[in-house]
């Protein structure tokens, strides 16, 4: 079968692309981008929001029975999704996105209708809910060990093209931190870059190219480019000059990060996130949630610290943390959600499980709890307390503040206790409001008087809590 010319093709594929959006454009300011009153922050619809969320899987778009999942998280006050472009044969009803033949090989020139068909429909059912989408464009597990084995940019997979043309492996036994997988060095100027990695890295082109066609016309869309990657940078920072540029003919703006693999946000390899803000336009550290404790509140300031230059929204998309996973157990995973919330964080979801809580029950009353507080006061107005100062008789990961001064203030206890908050900058009466996080329950107000540093004890010894204080 004779190929169209990938240039034409390319250009085709752009003026469709505008033609598919141009009737979105007048809207773009209703589109999900920075708070200009404070960029910490999100807005969308016009209106500042925290995202929250929790899911069952990562590549959501997948799910047969999505829409009554998305509904459910919606209904406790969940905002947020990651979705991975995954196509990894782990539940039983995975596509991949070209065509599969007769012959059980992929044509990579053609698509696969229902793959994106699902795509579309999972854009369209979080738009109508309100749910802001992360979508992740690739993640390095399905391009290693097993998933390799049996995918279709695999040579002996389709019939596009060969091992010898492509410079790919047969196989990949090792873990993808390895970073031995020549699919994610296919971009000119990388180290490993080789001429021939252009016949594959066409196929990388053309799959961004028809993702960004559904997506783009959607304003509730972020842009991740990898999971967990410790590939040089300048492969994502590829991506995202490609997406931009495609937003930008569209006359559109979008928001793209990457997610780096190392556990420790300070390390060099999560520089590029903090020094170039003109790249990653919001930050994302996730695997931060694999700290625990003060350690994980220090990290969060760090960060903020990090990139107060150029202020951009920073999430967390995905919290580690069940009693099924080996990356904290289900108290650790409801720590973090709370501490990355009161940390200033802009959005937070807990990770699927067995390595997260996912949506479940306790995930659910997590969702419902925060909503609650954040009913109760305004956090786009409010400061973590980064060193705790205004804290006293506090010892690590007792007690966590976020406040307005002299406006509000609130109080996060993981497992109770009893502090001093010093209100000698906040004379006069306040109203104290008890939020049992596990029962989403709010007590009835009680008057403190400030103007001095005054003692919050929770009302039970031990238990997740949060104090809300209001004039």
């Amino acid at each position: 079968m004779k190929r169209m010319n990938p240039t034409f093709r390319s250009a085709l594929l752009t003026l469709l692309l505008l033609i598919a959006i141009a009737p979105c454009l007048a809207d773009n300011s209703l589109r999900i981008q920075p708070n200009p009153e404070n960029p910490h922050y999100w807005l969308y619809q016009g209106k500042p929001v925290v995202l929250l969320g929790g899911t069952d899987d990562d590549n959501l778009f997948q799910w047969p029975d999505l829409k009554p999942h998305l509904e459910l998280l919606a209904s406790c006050g969940g905002n947020y999704i990651r979705n991975t472009m995954s196509d990894r044969q782990d539940k039983g009803f995975e596509l991949y996105p070209f065509k599969k033949l007769d012959n059980g090989k992929y044509d990579l020139d053609q698509w696969d209708e229902a793959y994106w068909q699902r795509f579309a429909h999972m854009l369209q059912w979080t738009e109508e809910l309100g749910i802001i989408v992360q979508i992740e464009v690739f993640d390095r597990f399905d391009y290693a060990q097993k998933n390799w084995d049996i995918h279709p940019y695999n040579p002996k997979n389709n019939i596009t093209y060969t091992y010898e043309e492509t410079g790919f492996e047969e196989q990949y036994p090792d873990h993808p931190g390895s970073d031995k997988q020549v699919f994610f060095h296919s971009v000119p100027g990388m180290k490993r870059y080789q001429p021939k990695f252009d016949t594959f890295r066409i196929y990388q082109e053309r799959f961004v190219d028809k993702l960004l066609s559904l997506s783009l016309p959607h304003g509730n869309v972020l842009y991740c480019m990898d999971n967990e990657t410790n590939t040089p940078a300048a492969w994502g920072q590829f991506w995202i000059a490609f997406i931009q540029s495609k937003a930008k003919e569209a006359g559109v703006n979008v928001y793209c990060t990457d997610m780096f693999d190392a556990w420790d946000i300070k390390s060099e390899e999560h520089h590029p996130l903090y020094n170039h803000p003109e790249i990653y336009t919001f930050v994302d550290i996730s695997q931060n949630n694999h700290n625990k404790g003060q350690v994980h509140w220090d990290n969060i300031q760090w960060a903020r610290e990090s990139t107060a230059q150029a202020i951009r929204p920073i999430n967390t998309v995905k919290i580690y943390g069940a009693d099924t996973g080996r990356f904290g157990n289900t108290r650790d995973g409801q720590e973090r959600f709370w501490r990355n919330i009161f940390g200033g964080l802009a959005g937070t979801r807990f990770h699927r499980p067995d390595s997260g809580l996912g949506l479940s029950d306790l995930a659910q009353v997590n969702l419902r709890s925060m909503r609650a507080l954040l009913f109760c006061m305004d956090i786009f107005t409010c400061q973590p307390d980064a060193k705790s100062h205004l804290l006293s008789e506090r010892e690590d990961n007792e007690a966590y503040l976020t406040y307005c001064e002299g406006q509000q203030y609130a109080l996060y206890f993981p497992n109770g206790g009893q502090v001093k908050l010093d209100l000698s900058a906040a004379p006069g009466e306040w109203n104290l409001v008890w939020l049992d996080i596990q029962k989403s329950t709010l007590s009835d107000p009680e008057s403190i008087q400030g103007g001095k540093a005054v003692e919050i004890k929770t009302p039970e010894p031990n238990g997740y809590w949060a104090a809300v204080l209001t004039r």
